[in-house]
């Protein structure tokens, strides 16, 4: 079997590119997602976009600036429920994107000729990725990059104690304002490739893994882009000698890396690890009854 098969075809190649675009922006997007309890959002507002877009279709508009319109829309919308009546996030989340996934229904009911085109947008496409599609997963990859650069103490701060932020005069709603947007365009760009339906799975899933993996803040950052980068490059070359849907296999082996990184976190519970002086020692560690043990230090 020729390993570099795939690569002959230039459409392999341009989604070879874009999954692992996607799939690295979506895992460093992810863990903020994962570690603000907000995992339902990704699933949230990739249906609440999808209203736009067939908007946008049916209107002859642009897709992206429908679309980049509706999310914004939702963003804004959702942050104002939250925060001026005793809703919380999740409940507005799912009041706004489920009615924003309800008008694209209803409007693809009611012009069935459209009904082809957002069979992409639902289930992905990423081999029929344009030269556009190209350009916006490029420039939101950049401008995601360089949001988390420069606002990463903020979001940290805000993610993990948002009172004291406030406090310390962090500026959280317009924090929360700006992720949400910056949310929304990951959405957006990464909807023609992954589909509506898998989107919520590929944002989380590698954040997931990497949560399981460590407790370090930078390090679940760099194994959860890299983990977002390789399932989604294995998912791309399987799927091409499986001939299976593109997006369905990435998120497959996605929650894969889950599956192992759960397993390896077991078993790295019951197996205990501990240092005397330089020497390392491994042992099964089995709690039965009542079980206490304590290291001297002799220095």
């Amino acid at each position: 079997m020729d390993l570099l098969l795939p690569f002959q075809y230039e459409f392999f190649s341009r989604g070879i590119l874009v999954s692992v675009m996607v799939g690295g922006i979506c895992g460093l997007i992810g863990v903020y997602i994962v570690l603000r309890g907000m995992s339902y959002i990704g699933h949230g507002m990739s249906h609440a976009v999808f209203g736009g877009a067939v908007v946008s279709y049916i209107m002859n508009f642009n897709f992206y600036l429908g679309a980049t319109s509706w999310g914004v829309v939702s963003a804004l919308i959702i942050n104002e429920i939250a925060k001026r009546n005793k809703i919380k996030a999740d409940s507005a989340i799912g009041i706004v994107t489920t009615a924003g996934f309800a008008i694209g229904v209803l409007l693809i009911s009611l012009n069935r000729s459209y009904i082809r085109n957002f069979e992409a947008l639902l289930f992905g496409n990423i081999l029929g990725i344009t030269d556009q599609d190209l350009v916006a997963i490029i420039l939101v990859t950049i401008l995601t990059g360089i949001f988390i650069f420069l606002f990463n103490k903020r979001l940290l701060f805000t993610v993990f104690d948002r009172d004291t932020a406030q406090v310390y005069g962090v500026k959280t709603d317009l924090v929360d304002m700006l992720f949400s947007l910056i949310l929304a365009g990951v959405v957006i760009t990464s909807m023609s490739s992954i589909g509506v339906t898998l989107l919520a799975a590929a944002l989380i899933a590698p954040a997931i893994a990497s949560r399981m993996l460590t407790n370090n803040f930078l390090k679940m950052i760099i194994l959860s882009c890299s983990i977002g980068i390789a399932t989604s490059f294995s998912g791309m070359y399987a799927s091409f000698y499986f001939n299976s849907a593109s997006g369905a296999t990435i998120v497959l082996f996605g929650s894969a890396a889950v599956g192992i990184s759960a397993l390896y976190s077991f078993l790295l519970k019951i197996r205990h690890s501990h240092y005397h002086g330089d020497t390392k020692h491994s042992h099964a560690h089995v709690h039965t009854g009542k079980h206490k043990h304590s290291h001297e230090n002799d220095g």
